[in-house]
């Protein structure tokens, strides 16, 4: 039995408040997505559709298996019910599935969990992070052509620039190119699938009047908060308390011809915080004092750190520290990394639902993901084996499990925090002779 029959076998299979692991990958939704895009055709090739969105989430969650063994262990077979072993064939098959197309898989999907997640508001408004991150790509001369490399390193980088819910960890978009392409630029092009009457954090790299502005001003309510960066100028215009400020930021000639709708001035809201008797500033287009007070604002800028965790757990917990994507070409590297954020999304939603099953006000961020993920590898592995009559109960033993996935409060921070260095794969010889 491969996994699409197995899947099908658990939606015909509803126990009260429990959601199959089927649900977070509907073929309906998969069925969608292919129909924006230009592989609708592929329905009449043998490998279907849903395989091959499949096989990208085996290859996110067994990165340490080659495609041969993915096929085998995931038991995915075309239409004839042959294995597809070959990995010529494979790569043939996801050449033909593009980028563009997991790309709306991922939309698709995630528009329907957050739908479904009831997340949690702060003041009526949505919790969201925005952070980079950069992926490394194998070493072949297609890779070389199309990504730059960072210096120090010897292989072609991507850039990668996520927006993320912070109370469920989902990643709610993302863009990718070269690694020399600005965070900035990448940023600009999640304004426009920002929810709206939300609140998004960037840490101070992201600072630029033109994003800031342009952010606030499209949709509705699409509100944005970021520390105060060092020399910045400003005039303060109305003190509304002791440690809040209305502010007048100016722009510059340049940064008005990078955005044409940037005005000369733009007012916000500079709060300030103690901690052990340092000032933390933080600048935000929140100025409704009544509506945001400034104790609530000072205290949510740390929840920003929740996007750092999930790209710890991708790159840590879900790929094992691989270190390098295993695409050799640059349409299939973005392709994998699509089905990566798809993957980790996954686990994610069903995180939200196992938070939903237990007593307490318990937020799906407060449960372990790397407990979570040996138990969804472990599903996976054993679906498409399983006799019909096994499945239920190996879901429901699934779901009676997540009081024991709740993670203990996080501890206060004993050092301060520094850049460590490079992790080296291999120890120095500091008594080679070349070196004497």
């Amino acid at each position: 039995m491969d996994v699409s029959q197995a899947l099908n076998i658990i939606n015909d299979w509803k126990p009260n408040q429990v959601e199959t692991l089927a649900d977070l990958l509907p073929i309906e939704l998969i069925n969608e997505a292919y129909s924006l895009t230009d592989t609708v055709t592929m329905r009449k090739r043998k490998l279907t559709l849903e395989s091959m969105v499949w096989l990208l989430v085996g290859m996110a969650i067994y990165n340490n298996k080659s495609m041969k063994d993915l096929v085998n262990l995931l038991d995915i077979v075309d239409r004839t019910g042959k294995a597809f072993v070959a990995p010529s064939a494979l790569t043939q098959r996801r050449k033909t599935l593009g980028e563009s197309a997991i790309k709306a898989v991922f939309t698709c999907m995630t528009t329907s969990w957050i739908k479904s997640a009831n997340l949690p508001q702060w003041n009526g408004l949505t919790l969201l992070g925005v952070d980079g991150v950069v992926w490394r790509t194998p070493d072949s001369p297609q890779n070389n052509d199309a990504f730059s490399r960072q210096k120090g390193t010897q292989y072609p980088q991507v850039r990668m620039v996520c927006q993320m819910e912070l109370s469920s960890h989902l990643i709610t978009g993302s863009a990718f190119d070269d690694y020399n392409v600005n965070e900035m630029v990448l940023a600009e092009k999640l304004i426009e699938t920002t929810p709206d009457h939300s609140v998004t954090m960037f840490d101070k790299g992201f600072y630029s009047l033109g994003l800031l502005h342009k952010w606030n001003q499209t949709g509705q309510a699409r509100h944005w908060l970021i520390p105060l960066k060092k020399n910045t100028q400003y005039e303060v215009i109305q003190s509304l308390g002791r440690n809040d400020k209305l502010v007048l930021l100016r722009s510059n000639p340049r940064a008005r011809k990078l955005w044409p709708e940037l005005p000369e001035t733009v007012t916000a809201r500079l709060v300030t915080r103690k901690i052990k008797g340092k000032d933390y500033q933080v600048l935000t287009s929140m100025v409704e004092a009544l509506r945001f007070p400034s104790k609530d604002i000072a205290s949510l800028y740390e929840h920003r750190w929740e996007i750092e965790l999930g790209y710890r757990e991708q790159k840590q917990y879900m790929l094992g520290n691989r270190l390098t994507l295993r695409s050799r070409l640059p349409e299939l590297v973005k392709q994998e990394l699509w089905g990566i954020l798809l993957t980790y999304n996954l686990i994610r939603y069903q995180m939200v639902e196992l938070s939903f099953s237990l007593k307490g006000n318990y937020l799906p961020y407060q449960l372990s993901f790397n407990g979570t993920l040996a138990h969804i590898t472990a599903l996976l592995v054993g679906l498409p084996y399983s006799t019909p009559g096994a499945i239920p109960r190996q879901l429901k033993g699934f779901h009676n499990m997540a009081e024991s996935l709740i993670l203990e409060g996080r501890r206060e921070r004993t050092f301060p925090r520094t850049v460590k260095p490079r992790p080296q794969r291999y120890a120095k010889n500091k008594k080679a002779a070349h070196l004497k």
